[in-house]
């Protein structure tokens, strides 16, 4: 094999081959600069007086089980033209880094598959670097997203997660169609969104329909920043998950009341019976007999929990405006129980009924975005927490492309 065929294999090209040695465990490519090559940094200009030299080294690519390091007298030059004075830069390895690009493309394609423990324990190094490289490949592949990407955006979901007593709230921005993160902020509310829905409004991008909870901040940003063009959708996802706590809230009102011991022992075990949907309740455990149990002795729990289940028909009708005539009977058969509950729920979907009813325009959910919020705290808890903010945004941004596989 000819010397520069050699140093190819460590990304390395421009250079003389002085010697290959052996110190300890450790494999030490000497090279050298060309005179030829000299260049004033600022100017370019080739008319330099080299002032002193410094050996430095940079760590590569491994050799079988061997660490590799490239050792160079580099030289400090001093330009005739502008008189700036200056160390070369080499071309395999970025300024100011100790190991070269192609350890850096090594490491990243084994980041891919492992923690950064572990390709750190690997290829002998420390954790920071290891973090330093992942930072700036997802930096260069997620840091940015271009207009061109945002101008196809159809349909978005918004909401928060709560990361911890350090990070609190972060609010992500879920492309519906794709099921990409294309937005991930600090904090929540309306702040948190409005420079994102700023670049979306200077570019002119098409958005259809948002889907969000009932905030009202993320309602007001919606109608600030995009206009009254854009429908907003009040997901499905939450409005069941509302009528399930305020579902929640009564068994226990009701458990607290309740003077006989039999009765208390029956609602003690009936909450996840009461969230469960029928179709789901096991017959193996006696679960719907226990449930028809708490439901007969309990008149408030038995209307509340069969408005629950034809609630569930809202997003079944024939079409919007049926969706509608439906919506209006159940807010009025709710609010003649007289259960306090269920009257402010009523007035609750009264209030969104707009928001509700866009559904059947714009069929979305933000289903896959509380399931990305748990492939979140997965991800936190898998690496014991981030420390920096940035770090944890790129990896919320790579999520759609990251992949788990579970050995054993």
């Amino acid at each position: 094999m000819s010397q520069s065929n050699f140093l190819r294999l460590f990304g390395v090209r421009g250079y003389s081959y002085r010697k290959f040695e052996f110190r300890g465990r450790e494999a030490r490519l000497h090279l050298q600069v060309k005179r030829q090559d000299l260049c004033c940094t600022t100017c370019q200009s080739k008319d330099v007086r080299i002032l002193e030299w410094k050996e430095r080294e940079w760590k590569t690519i491994r050799v079988g089980t061997r660490p590799v390091f490239l050792v160079m007298q580099c030289p400090k030059v001093e330009c005739q033209r502008c008189l700036a004075r200056s160390w070369i830069r080499v071309s395999f390895a970025e300024p100011h880094k100790r190991h070269t690009r192609a350890f850096e493309k090594f490491a990243s394609g084994m980041l891919s598959f492992s923690t950064v423990q572990d390709v750190a324990r690997s290829l002998g190094t420390s954790w920071d670097t290891i973090n330093e490289i992942q930072k700036r490949r997802l930096q260069k592949n997620y840091g940015k997203i271009t207009d061109s990407r945002l101008r196809k955006l159809r349909h978005l979901g918004i909401d928060e997660i709560y990361l911890g007593k350090k990070h609190r709230f972060v609010t992500l921005v879920l492309d519906m169609d794709t099921r990409e993160v294309v937005y991930v902020a600090k904090g929540k509310g309306s702040a948190s969104v409005a420079p994102f829905f700023r670049r979306l409004r200077r570019i002119k991008a098409n958005i259809k329909a948002i889907a969000s909870d009932l905030s009202k901040a993320y309602i007001k940003a919606v109608t600030q920043f995009l206009g009254h063009k854009v429908k907003l959708v009040l997901d499905r996802f939450h409005i069941v998950k509302l009528f399930n706590d305020k579902l929640t809230k009564l068994r226990r009102e009701l458990y607290n009341e309740a003077t006989d011991k039999q009765q208390q022992q029956v609602l003690k075990g009936s909450r996840y019976l009461l969230l469960k949907n029928p179709e789901n309740l096991d017959d193996v455990k006696d679960e719907r007999d226990r449930l028809d149990q708490a439901l007969w002795l309990n008149d408030s729990l038995n209307k509340a929990y069969y408005l629950k289940e034809e609630l569930r028909q809202l997003w079944s009708q024939t079409g919007k405006r049926a969706a509608g005539k439906f919506l209006t009977s159940w807010c009025t058969r709710a609010e003649a129980t007289g259960i306090r509950i269920l009257q402010q729920l009523s007035k609750t979907l009264r209030g969104y009924r707009t928001a509700v009813l866009n559904w059947y325009d714009h069929p979305i959910s933000n289903g896959p975005l509380e399931g990305i919020n748990n492939k979140i705290k997965l991800m936190q808890r898998k690496a014991y927490g981030y420390r920096d903010i940035e770090m944890l945004k790129l990896r919320i941004l790579s999520l759609h492309k990251t992949k788990t596989e579970l050995i054993g």
